[in-house]
């Protein structure tokens, strides 16, 4: 990932509205579901950990909560803030996983299946949980990179570490991977529970998501995609 030039901004700012500040100046989209690694400076995540401890707090008296008295409550507002930034967002504030790759030496061009693989997420519409699987498929050619098993994994978690919705998580990791290992063929299946349906709205703790993404041969020739849906869960 490229890092952009950071301009100085007014130290007297809140921390989050500097890097917002640094994000509009470079005409940088910054939903839920983006990277912003590269608009941080050297200690702002501290900052920005203090200042959602802050502003949780804050919540956390709108809805009447004596958090001066309940024992149980009076740390909550940290520890969601260290929740938030260092754990189930972390993929928006820190830089993609160092992942070595290596040549495709032996000429390899058979389908590899990689998975499942957990996932977790937070639906970007209420921030409640999403967990699920994730399976991977590729068709590498002569030209592709190869990257050990456990980057699977990495790059997963690092896309799946932010706010989502599931339709848009899998496209983003495809590309990632796709742009990494430039394969033949790539497949990306991933099956997970929201509890954005479980927990609230209708309380249906029984569906279940199953979103695909094909690319190249996978979408080209379907006896591949037949066998590698086929693989897949065995």
């Amino acid at each position: 990932m490229s890092v952009h030039p950071l301009k100085p901004v007014l130290p007297d700012l809140p921390v989050s509205d500097r890097i917002r500040a640094r994000l509009a100046e470079a005409g940088a989209r910054f939903n839920a579901n983006d990277n912003i690694a590269a608009y941080l400076q050297e200690g702002e995540l501290d900052a920005l950990r203090d200042e959602v401890a802050q502003r949780m707090q804050g919540v956390l008296s709108a809805l009447v909560i004596d958090t001066a008295r309940d024992h149980n409550t009076a740390d909550t507002a940290r520890r969601v803030a260290k929740m938030f930034v260092d754990e189930v967002f972390s993929g928006r504030f820190r830089p993609p996983p160092e992942v070595t790759s290596f040549p495709n030496v032996s000429r390899l061009n058979e389908l590899m299946i990689v998975g499942p693989i957990a996932v977790r997420s937070a639906c970007s519409h209420h921030l409640c949980p999403i967990m699920g699987r994730v399976w991977i498929g590729v068709l590498p050619n002569a030209d592709s990179d190869l990257i050990g098993l456990s980057k699977y994994a990495r790059l997963a978690d690092w896309i799946m570490s932010r706010p989502q919705i599931q339709e848009e998580a899998v496209v983003m990791l495809a590309d990632e991977l796709e742009s990494r290992i430039r394969p033949d063929g790539l497949a990306v299946v991933m099956e997970a529970d929201h509890f954005c349906v479980h927990w609230r709205g209708v309380k249906d703790d029984q569906s279940v998501m199953t979103n695909s993404v094909m690319r190249g041969a996978f979408l080209a020739n379907a006896d591949l995609r037949r066998e590698f849906l086929a693989l897949m869960k065995r």
